[in-house]
C-alpha cells in the first residue's frame, strides 16, 4: 500500500500490493496547498471582554435571560508538503482560538455559524480583495461536526462529555469540520495573527495549544485525505508520506509586525 497516487509515482520499486484497509470510512477530503490561498488584514477587532473573569460574568447574563449559550469554532484544513495544517488565531501572541465564537440566541445555528466567520475572516465588502472571491468560494462549507465541549458551571473548565451530575450545561461548544475550496482569500484583523499549524505540532500538545487544540489531530484521524497540488492534481493520500523537514508552523497573516513567512499577503484597501 503506498501513499503515493500512480500518476506522481517517481520510482520503480513498488511497495507490496496488500488487500484494501478502507472499509466504513468516509470518503476522502481534498485539500488544496496553502499556497492556494490569499491572506490579507483588516481593521482590528477588540475582544469583547477584557477579562476571563468578565466573559464569564457575561455567560451567566447570557443564560439567565436565554438558556444555554451555543458555540461553534471551525476547523479549516489545507496542506503544505503533503501535511495537513489547521488555521487558527493566535491573540497576544500567547493564546490560540479556532475562528468562530458564540450565536446569537434567536440565530440559526448553521447561519449564525456563517456570519461569525464572515466576521472573522472575509475581507471587507469595500475591500479589493473581497472581488476575488467568487459567490461559490466566499460561501463556507461547512462538513460535519468533530467535536462537543460542554460547560457545566459558570467556570473556565469545558469538558468532551456532559458531567453525569449536570442537566443543564451554561454552554455547548461544537467544532465544525470546513471544507476549504480550491482558492479563497481570508483577513485577519490586525490585533490578531493567523497561524497554518502543523498537526504533528497540535499533537500531544495540551501545555502550549489547551486540551481542546491538541486533541484536533485525534478528530481529525478518522478521515482520509486527497493532497492535490496547485494544478489540481492529486500527488498524495492518506495514510500520508514521511514529513517534509520544511513543514513548520507558518504566520499567514496579522499582527502588528506584519510578518508574512514567504506566503501569499495583501493589505486590503478599504
Amino acid at each position: 500500500m503506498s501513499t503515493v497516487p500512480p500518476g506522481a509515482q517517481q520510482s520503480h520499486i513498488l511497495p507490496p500490493a496488500g488487500l484494501p484497509f478502507d472499509e466504513r470510512q468516509t470518503p476522502p477530503i481534498r485539500l488544496y496547498p496553502l499556497s492556494n490561498y490569499t491572506f490579507g488584514v483588516k481593521e482590528t477587532q477588540p475582544e469583547e471582554d477584557p477579562s476571563v473573569k468578565d466573559r464569564l460574568r457575561r455567560l451567566e447574563e447570557h443564560y439567565e435571560k436565554y438558556g444555554m449559550r451555543r458555540t461553534c469554532e471551525a476547523v479549516l484544513v489545507c496542506h503544505e508538503h503533503n501535511h495537513p495544517h489547521v488555521l487558527m488565531l493566535q491573540i497576544a501572541n500567547a493564546f490560540f482560538k479556532l475562528p468562530g465564537d458564540y450565536i446569537p440566541h434567536d440565530s440559526d445555528e448553521i447561519a449564525g455559524f456563517k456570519t461569525r466567520l464572515n466576521d472573522r475572516l472575509s475581507p471587507p465588502s469595500t475591500s479589493s480583495l473581497s472581488a476575488r472571491d467568487t459567490p461559490a468560494s466566499a460561501d463556507w462549507a461547512v462538513h460535519s461536526t468533530l467535536a462537543q465541549w460542554y460547560r457545566p458551571n459558570f467556570e473556565t473548565f469545558m469538558y468532551p462529555y456532559l458531567p453525569p451530575h449536570v442537566s443543564r450545561p451554561k454552554e455547548v461548544k461544537k467544532l465544525y469540520l470546513i471544507e476549504l475550496p480550491r482558492t479563497k482569500v481570508l483577513s485577519v484583523p490586525k490585533n490578531m495573527k493567523l497561524l497554518a499549524v502543523p498537526l504533528f505540532e497540535l499533537y500531544d500538545n495540551s501545555q502550549r495549544y489547551g486540551p481542546q487544540l491538541s486533541a484536533i489531530p485525534h478528530y481529525l484521524s478518522r478521515l482520509r485525505w486527497e493532497f492535490v497540488d496547485e494544478e489540481g492534481e492529486v500527488v498524495a493520500w492518506t495514510p500520508g508520506g514521511k514529513v517534509d523537514g520544511r513543514v513548520e508552523v507558518k504566520v499567514l497573516a496579522g499582527g502588528e509586525d506584519g510578518e508574512d513567512e514567504g506566503v501569499k499577503m495583501e493589505d486590503a484597501e478599504l
